[in-house]
C-alpha cells in the first residue's frame, strides 16, 4: 500500500514524533509527584538515559511507547509501507532496551518499565499505576514491568 503523503510530508511529520516529555512521561510523572516523590529526568551518565530516575530509591523509571519498542499489545501494529524498515527499527530498539536494562539491573539500579498501554484508554486506572510504583520504590523488587 502507497503512502496517502509525499515523502517531504511524511518526513516532517515524523520529524515532528517526540522523544522526551511524552504525554505519557509527563503522566507518569504527575503521578509520582502526586506520591510524594522526587526525580530528576533523562539522566545522562546512566545507561539509556531513563525518562525518570530516582537517586534516593536507587530506581529508574521508562516510559515505553507500545509502537517504537515493540510492545506486545493492540497499541502495536506494524506499519504498510516499509515493513522491512520498521521491523529492523523495532527490533533494534527490542535489543538496545534489553541491553541498557541488563546494564543498570547490573549496576544495582531497579528498574521499571511502564507502557504506554497501561496509561491510555478508558480502562486506565492512573491510581493503580502510582499504587505499583510506589510499591516498587519503597519495596526491594528489582524490576517491574507496568502494561495493560
Amino acid at each position: 500500500m502507497a503512502d496517502v503523503v509525499d515523502a517531504a510530508t511524511r518526513s516532517r511529520m515524523m520529524a515532528g514524533i517526540r522523544g522526551q516529555n511524552t504525554k505519557p512521561e509527563i503522566l507518569v510523572r504527575s503521578l509520582l509527584h502526586r506520591e510524594g516523590f522526587r526525580y530528576r529526568l533523562h539522566v545522562k551518565e546512566l545507561p539509556g538515559k531513563p525518562d525518570i530516575v530516582l537517586p534516593k530509591y536507587c530506581a529508574v523509571i521508562f516510559v515505553h511507547g507500545c509502537f517504537w519498542h515493540g510492545h506486545d499489545c493492540p497499541l502495536y501494529r506494524l506499519p504498510g509501507t516499509r515493513r522491512d524498515f520498521w521491523q529492523d527499527k523495532i527490533d533494534r530498539n527490542r535489543d538496545r532496551d534489553r541491553r541498557v536494562r541488563n546494564a543498570l539491573l547490573a549496576a544495582c539500579w531497579r528498574v521499571a518499565v511502564v507502557w504506554e498501554c497501561a496509561l491510555r484508554g478508558a480502562e486506565m486506572d492512573s491510581g493503580q499505576v502510582a499504587q505499583r510504583l510506589a510499591g516498587l520504590l519503597r519495596g526491594n523488587e528489582k524490576e517491574m514491568e507496568i502494561k495493560k
